[in-house]
């Protein structure tokens, strides 16, 4: 949790995705300082300009290419030449690929782990003296429910999320007795860009209320956090589906 009488200091990698850009908003309405990491210059200074007007304490963007470990290193260096605290760190960056076109091109599969599993574990072992000196804060990893199961139509996105899952879940039991918090989130379908080509159906979700789940599990530690909630029994169905049955499936 948070300290109630000081302004929380929140570093977002992968700041310009939907999710991850909503859960700034919430924050910002809280006066939170902000640190945004994004590729994209001109949108952050779109968030930058929309978060202080929702009553941002500051906002920092600062333009980092995360989609290989060298660049995330290289852009948690410069986040920590900026800051001496953080309460909570997210890292939200990630590729959802198509897997045909995975499967037929060995150097964009590559990549794809590159942006999904290789970054974001770097960015967390960069982070993590600063987190461990100060004993306290929350490092919040955006994986999937796609990890859960290895399903056809998205295995190869799901079997990276599955990595990043594990490694979320042995860095939280590593860190159980320091003070650290490590919380895995995993989103369903969210309707964001990454997800713009996909049809829209009843179990998809408006990053706004996404935003608040997470900030909530943030607030209260949880350790994984399927947003929206019922993922979690949607998955408990699929991922006890006995193989014969689930391998013939095709969603």
């Amino acid at each position: 949790m948070v300290e109630a009488d000081k302004d929380p200091v929140i570093a977002i990698f992968g700041a310009s995705s939907g999710m991850a850009f909503a859960v700034a908003q919430i924050y910002a309405q809280r006066r939170a300082r902000l640190f945004l990491l994004a590729r994209d210059k001109q949108k952050l200074n779109d968030m930058e300009r929309d978060l202080k007007s929702r009553g941002a304490t500051e906002v920092q963007s600062l333009v980092a290419d995360l989609s290989s470990a060298g660049g995330a290193r290289a852009a948690t260096e410069l986040l920590m030449q900026r800051v001496n605290h953080l309460d909570v760190v997210l890292i939200a960056s990630g590729l959802l690929g198509d897997t045909e076109g995975l499967l037929n091109n060995s150097q964009a599969c590559e990549y794809l782990f590159d942006v999904n599993v290789q970054a974001p574990i770097a960015i967390s072992n960069a982070i993590l003296p600063l987190l461990l000196q100060q004993k306290t804060g929350v490092l919040g990893i955006f994986s999937s429910v796609a990890g859960d199961r290895g399903r056809a139509s998205n295995f190869i996105y799901g079997a990276s999320k599955a990595a990043l899952t594990a490694y979320a879940s042995g860095l939280r039991a590593r860190l159980a007795t320091s003070g650290v918090h490590v919380l895995t989130i995993k989103p369903g379908i969210v309707a964001t860009a990454m997800t713009a080509h996909l049809p829209r159906g009843p179990l998809t979700a408006e990053p706004r209320t996404v935003a608040k789940r997470i900030v909530k599990g943030i607030d209260r530690r949880v350790d994984t956090l399927y947003v929206p909630g019922f993922w979690r029994w949607v998955m408990v169905v699929i991922t006890h589906l006995p193989e014969f049955i689930f391998k013939r499936l095709r969603f």
